[in-house]
């Protein structure tokens, strides 16, 4: 008979998708230590099987799609008072099997991290559109946006026949559009998009807090929290600062 270490051993080491089979072998096992893993085993199986069950339900648009070549775009920072407005477009594999993924807003700071590197290793394509300050005062937020998600866009190999977007219509593109509300919590696509935006955005803020330190960037990444506010009235605005965002507190 095994020792406990040793089945405790195998359970760690067992991948998600064999944790049934793994529980069944020692199910019959009497001892207290092993039927804790094998409840264990059965707790994770279950979650796995609500994931895939959560994931097949954020790919109906992307089956709808069957045989084209389709993107999801989001963008991150069109509320903050600091830093550019990001876009990103992403084109996952048909059948993609990326679990977590969900709107960025959703997740912790570590899963995103995770999540942008399985991304960034299993879609056909992904592309960056990355608007400054000064864009965002002469043209406004909103067309900005716009002009970062056709720059991400125009990055991506195949050029997609179809593009899922997140609630909006992109002005000047001759492909297909399916705007979708709540978009990142329903479109597998859009949620990997929206998790490429805010992730890189983020490096981005990070990078600036080490330039403009008094404002504290890396903590709230621009937006306009009591700490940045005071921060803004104390210092006044930094190069990064939008002009245009910022009239109420300075």
């Amino acid at each position: 008979m095994k020792k406990i270490s040793e089945i405790t051993e195998e359970y760690r080491n067992c991948p998600e998708a064999e944790l049934g089979q793994w529980a069944e072998i020692y199910r019959e096992d009497s001892r207290a230590g092993v039927q804790k893993l094998v409840a264990s085993a059965d707790r994770k199986r279950k979650a796995l099987e609500a994931e895939l069950e959560r994931l097949w339900k954020m790919q109906e648009f992307e089956r709808r799609c069957a045989g084209k070549a389709a993107c999801g775009i989001d963008e991150a920072g069109r509320g903050p008072l600091a830093g550019p407005v990001v876009a990103a477009a992403v084109i996952l594999p048909e059948d993609c099997r990326l679990l977590y993924v969900n709107d960025s807003k959703q997740l912790s700071e570590s899963r995103r991290e995770q999540l942008y590197e399985e991304i960034m290793k299993t879609a056909v394509s992904v592309g960056v559109g990355i608007q400054g300050p000064g864009v965002i005062d002469e043209i406004n937020i909103l067309q900005a946006t716009y002009e970062a998600m056709r720059q991400a866009v125009s990055q991506l190999t195949p050029v997609p026949e179809v593009l899922l977007n997140d609630a909006v219509r992109i002005p000047g593109l001759s492909m297909k559009q399916v705007p979708i509300i709540k978009g990142d919590a329903r479109s597998l696509s859009i949620a990997a998009a929206s998790i490429i935006a805010k992730v890189t955005r983020d490096r981005m803020m990070r990078e600036y807090d080490k330039i403009y330190p008094e404002y504290g960037f890396a903590s709230h990444k621009g937006y306009g929290c009591a700490s940045h506010i005071e921060a803004l009235k104390t210092y006044g605005p930094c190069p990064i600062h939008r002009n245009s965002f910022i009239g109420h507190f300075v």
